[in-house]
């Protein structure tokens, strides 16, 4: 160019040639930093994108709860008859069902497999059951008697018992409380199991305390979850490895948010 320089680089800065797909093309050094496949370079150019969002095991954790201190109360022969499944049916098919099926798919984004796994299970098992005695009670099938051998039955809580004992055992990296709800919530299943295949009312009765016990540990989980979220700081100790999460006062968790009262980019609304 006349009386200046040409703005495009010359060829001597350009670096050696680059065969792809049988042509020759010249590389510069910005193109060679564009197609850098190394760590460094893949961590300069990669952005994450954060979706506010609560835990959505609270949701999960409590609708299980009331779910199964209903029926578990009433497998345990604490009041009800024979047609108290009819009554609890959509309550326990709404809340036990379709709220951990809800916070099961939520988890997904959150990256929580242990509550995936628990949350699909049990969620699936109470829509299962809600179902079930719902087309007892209007007498499409036969009725589930406490007491009556019923081994088609019992290999729904053979299957429950196998998945939450995997979950109990993978929560052993996350804390105490977990693990325990878990592992009261597998002996529940696996009592209940053995009561439906050998038709044995006592064994049945104390499947349905197991139950019971695991709906009240749900609970005092889901609480600590939801009294963190609203402090900031660890108001029941749930016993995780970390020792700061363990200290009530302590901030056991540091959320990402504005400073700002709008909903989205602070915790709450």
């Amino acid at each position: 160019m006349p009386g200046g320089q040409d703005p495009t680089p010359a060829t001597s800065t350009e670096r050696s040639t680059v065969h792809h797909n049988g042509r020759t093309e010249h590389s510069r050094p910005w193109e060679e930093l564009a197609v850098a496949d190394d760590e460094m370079a893949w961590r300069a150019r990669a952005r994450v994108v954060l979706t506010p969002m609560a835990a959505p095991s609270i949701m999960g954790l409590f609708g299980f709860t009331l779910a199964t201190l209903m029926v578990g109360a009433w497998q345990a022969g604490w009041y009800g008859g024979p047609t108290t499944p009819g009554i609890l049916w959509p309550f326990a098919l709404f809340a036990g069902g379709l709220f951990q099926v809800a916070a099961a798919i939520a988890c997904l984004r959150a990256r929580d497999g242990i509550a995936v796994a628990v949350h699909t299970t049990w969620g699936a098992f109470w829509v299962a059951w809600g179902l079930l005695q719902a087309l007892a009670s209007s007498g499409v099938t036969a009725p589930i008697h406490l007491g009556a051998t019923n081994p088609s039955f019992a290999f729904w809580f053979i299957g429950l018992t196998i998945v939450t004992a995997s979950a109990m055992l993978a929560s052993l990296a996350r804390n105490l409380m977990l693990s325990v709800t878990l592992g009261i919530l597998a002996a529940a299943a696996a009592l209940t199991a053995a009561g439906f295949y050998g038709g044995s009312l006592g064994v049945l009765h104390i499947g349905g305390w197991f139950l019971v016990g695991s709906a009240t540990a749900a609970w005092i989980l889901g609480t600590a979850m939801m009294l963190e979220h609203a402090f900031g700081r660890t108001v029941i100790p749930l016993g995780a490895y970390r020792k700061e999460a363990n200290i009530p006062g302590q901030r056991a968790t540091t959320p990402i948010q504005w400073e700002s009262g709008m909903p989205g980019v602070r915790a709450g609304q």
